[in-house]
């Protein structure tokens, strides 16, 4: 069990992150709850997990499945109670897991009581914890368009005002330069902290300096100073683990964010490698073949930029993205190895692995008709591009690949009624493969995708190669094989991923002729050639 007192911990960590809406409903309502979340910790020991973040379980009104927080120091009544809350604490601490809760500092909801305040008067105090700009309802103050489709202002009569969202109407963006605001959410962070979390994952945090009269939403000109106070106010607790979501993150962001010093975060989501396969200026919905040689460039990048100079969490799946193994592995023929591939090459590299619920079994992604799909982006996108002449069809192909309701289907715990998620009908349909993909029969199969996660997690603890070893890329123009070396002075890995269903020619190099095979998804490798979705890796000792 890892010492959670020292500092920097958790880059000998593996997480898990829950969407607790879709893991357990224990009151037969059909939606998941705090208590569904108790009665699997069993379960997430025995995968070997050090910590769960948890997407948010706050009092919210769920227009955007609980980002938008109503009460930061509630739980939404679905979800259970606080004691609940309390409870799941304690539980998880006794069996080595500590929950991570998501902060979102963004943004609250329309219906949270400090922007009820707001829409009072102009002179109500609270007015400032939000952006407003004088406008008329025909002139907003400039044409910036949500994320979630539709203008990024709100108009309220009887203020003469327009307040600003980044993402839905209901979901009105915080003022992060009202010094008042700073202070209220470092005291709610502490109020989190006193009751056992031991670590946050901030939601869209590199948004929060934003500048909509200079139409900048990320990386704006104070977010580095709002960090370090944010840091120094409410995050110093000894062990405590941060880690910031930044779709507009780079390599040297990301140094300041993750600095070795503390000053910021313990770690950082980045997106660039997940938007490598839509098209170059276009939206997500927009998809192009993944180039392999182009993830391979991507992944050097950040291993060697972030190399003794910050940290980087890594991650192929969460509950923003499809599933990884129909996006870039094979739902097929081929899903149980593709799915150990792709962990493979991701749990090999430097930095803190994070899983998604159902990817330890190699959940994919759910076909739904357009009324069966919860997601408000999804729907948006559905309405915006059919007005806008888009081939329905084609919409729906684009919303089958990577409709974020892809990864918030029930999770598959048993093939049972409902996946033995609920014994009511689920708040979004279950994935029909439920029948063979299934937790209770991967734990019953030595040879299933679950039992190799929980190798590969054992893996990271037992060698400190996966955790401190330079990262150097092999074959980079392969359009089949990612293959690469992490090492140290005493240690030499080799990860070596055939990202293909077809058989490739393959010899590693002679410095791990006779190296010992730590993993293989097929058991083991057979001679100089590479099976469909093939991975290993390979282990020597370079010193005594």
């Amino acid at each position: 069990m890892l010492d959670k007192t020292k500092r920097g911990w958790w880059k000998s960590a593996v997480f898990y992150q829950i969407y607790p809406k879709s893991f357990l409903d224990t009151n037969g309502d059909g939606v998941g709850d705090i208590p569904g979340i108790i009665a699997r910790l069993d379960y997430l020991q025995t995968l070997g997990v050090d910590g769960v973040w948890l997407s948010p379980v706050y009092d919210s009104p769920q227009a955007d499945n609980g980002y938008d927080i109503a009460d930061y120091r509630a739980i939404w009544p679905v979800m259970g109670t606080m004691a609940d809350m309390e409870r799941l604490i304690a539980e998880a601490k006794k069996r080595g897991i500590s929950i991570i809760m998501d902060l979102v500092l963004n943004h609250t909801s329309d219906q949270h009581a400090w922007f009820q305040r707001a829409l009072q008067s102009r002179d109500d105090p609270f007015h400032d914890y939000y952006i407003w700009r004088d406008g008329s309802p025909d002139a907003p103050p400039n044409d910036m368009r949500s994320v979630f489709g539709g203008p990024m202002w709100t108009y309220v009569p009887h203020l003469g005002q327009y307040y600003f969202h980044q993402f839905a109407p209901q979901q009105p963006d915080l003022n992060w330069a009202e010094p008042a605001v700073r202070q209220a959410l470092y005291d709610m962070i502490r109020f989190w902290v006193d009751k056992g979390v031991e670590g946050f994952r901030l939601d869209v945090i590199d948004s929060i300096a934003k500048d909509p009269d200079r139409k900048i939403t990320g990386n704006g000109p104070r977010l580095h100073e709002f960090l370090r106070e944010l840091s120094c106010q409410a995050l110093r607790e000894p062990g405590l683990v941060t880690v910031g979501e930044a779709w507009g993150a780079d390599v040297e962001r990301a140094r300041q964010y993750s600095a070795p010093d503390g000053s910021e975060l313990s770690m950082v989501f980045q997106f660039e490698h997940m938007c490598l396969d839509q098209q170059p200026g276009g939206e997500k919905w927009d998809a192009i073949p993944l180039s392999l040689p182009a993830l391979k460039q991507c992944v050097r990048r950040w291993q060697l930029g972030l190399h003794g100079q910050g940290w980087n969490s890594l991650f192929l799946d969460n509950h923003d993205l499809p599933r990884i193994v129909s996006r870039w592995g094979d739902e097929g023929t081929y899903r149980v190895p593709s799915a150990k591939m792709l962990a493979t090459m991701l749990h090999g590299l430097e930095g803190t692995p994070f899983i998604y619920q159902g990817e330890e079994l190699g959940m994919t992604n759910i076909r739904l008709p357009i009324g069966a799909y919860r997601d408000l982006e999804t729907l948006n996108l559905y309405a915006e591009r059919v007005a806008g002449g888009y081939d329905p069809r084609d919409v729906m192909a684009s919303i089958h690949a990577r409709s974020r309701d892809n990864a918030r289907t029930p999770m598959q715990w048993s093939a049972e009624k409902n996946a033995g998620f609920s014994p009511a009908e689920p708040w979004l349909p279950v994935n029909p493969n439920y029948t063979e993909i299934n937790a209770r029969a991967e734990m019953a199969d030595p040879d299933s995708v679950f039992w190799y996660y929980r190798d590969l997690i054992a893996l990271r603890k037992r060698y400190p190669v996966l955790r401190d070893g330079a990262f150097t890329l092999l074959e980079p123009d392969s359009e089949e094989l990612f293959a690469y070396t992490r090492e140290t002075e005493r240690e030499q890995l080799l990860v070596v991923c055939n990202f293909t269903g077809g058989t490739v020619p393959y010899t590693p190099p002679a410095a791990f002729a006779g190296a010992e095979t730590l993993i293989c998804n097929y058991g083991g490798l057979a001679g100089n050639v590479l099976r469909p979705y093939e991975a290993a890796m390979l282990y020597r000792r370079t010193a005594p």
